[in-house]
């Protein structure tokens, strides 16, 4: 794990999203939690629960899986996106947040009222940093 949490989370359950690994364990921070309960939320994974080993907390997420009937193959349903790093943070406001695929993906932002999803923002009528992306 580095510096960079959200990076290190989206970069592992993107990993194990392509090696059709069914389960991902990440380290538990306030930020990851917000994250994952809006992949939840959203349905892109299937479970979180949380564990504890050893005196530190982890979250272990279920992914989700479309199985191809005449393959008979699983195609990965997951892409994620980071955006805003450490080291140049993009702020978007309300109105510029961009929509992706249309508005079937979500952006997840950082507001000053809490990680949202940008529906939630452009309800809110408040902006942000732009976390990432997920389609």
């Amino acid at each position: 794990m580095g510096k960079d949490t959200i990076a290190d989370v989206i970069t592992s359950i993107r990993n194990a999203d392509m090696n059709r690994r069914g389960t991902v364990q990440i380290s538990s921070t306030n930020i990851t939690e917000n994250i994952v309960k809006m992949l939840l939320r959203e349905g892109f994974i299937e479970n979180a629960r949380k564990h504890r080993e050893g005196g530190k907390f982890f979250l272990v997420l279920t992914l989700r899986y479309r199985r191809n009937r005449k393959k008979r193959s699983y195609k990965t349903s997951l892409n994620l996106k980071r955006i805003s790093t450490p080291g140049l943070r993009i702020y978007s406001n309300y109105q510029q947040i961009p929509r992706i695929l249309g508005g079937m993906g979500i952006v997840i932002l950082s507001t000053s009222r809490g990680i949202m999803t940008d529906r939630e923002a452009r309800l809110e009528r408040i902006g942000g940093e732009v976390l990432c992306y997920i389609w």
